[in-house]
């Protein structure tokens, strides 16, 4: 087992215990570590590991979404570990290329959320689950971006709105609550 493997091993246990709505979900993600074959490889349609970004900005009250090409919603920057299993070090990866924000920075490397969700047959691809791990990752500069190729838009979106509006994907609405939830404590 790598050090990252085990290294999120731990990460899933830690979130487990901080965040019990997801212990299941959590032995879930444990479990396809064990996989015979590789989980960090997008050919694994069994399912296999993406890593996110809950993107905030500087002073954490919004987050930037974008509008998924392919799946035509909005969602986290995020995308697949091509077979890296350092999944903090993909979403900031993602993060950076999907958005073309300069100074990102993730902010403390622990387990934000997960989730597990199917993506649909898309040409040639069978459709397939993604264990999508998600990570904070702070703006701490300009918050000029650029939508990449993946995208349709981004915008910065207000965490409370995100949190309330019916029209939220259902994760992202967690994620809000979440967040929202995280900042009461620390404030």
């Amino acid at each position: 087992m790598s050090d990252c493997t085990a290294a999120l091993r731990q990460q899933l246990a830690a979130h487990a215990a901080a965040c019990p709505t997801q212990a299941g979900l959590s032995e879930e993600f444990g479990q396809l570590l064990d996989a015979a074959d590789n989980p960090f490889l997008r050919k694994r349609l069994a399912g296999h590991f993406t890593g996110s970004a809950w993107l905030v900005s500087a002073d954490g009250q919004r987050a930037l979404l974008m509008h998924h090409r392919k799946l035509g919603r909005w969602l986290q920057p995020g995308g697949h570990a091509d077979g890296d299993t350092d999944l903090a070090a993909v979403a900031l990866k993602e993060a950076q290329e999907e958005s073309g924000l300069p100074a990102l920075r993730l902010e403390d490397g622990r387990i934000f959320d997960l989730d597990r969700h199917w993506i649909p047959e898309r040409g040639q691809v069978a459709g397939h689950w993604h264990f999508d791990v998600r990570y904070v990752v702070r703006c701490t500069g300009s918050e000029r971006f650029t939508a990449n190729a993946e995208s349709l838009a981004l915008a910065w979106r207000e965490v409370s709105e995100i949190a309330t509006d019916p029209a939220s994907d259902d994760s992202l609405a967690r994620m809000a609550r979440r967040w929202l939830g995280s900042q009461e404590r620390v404030g």
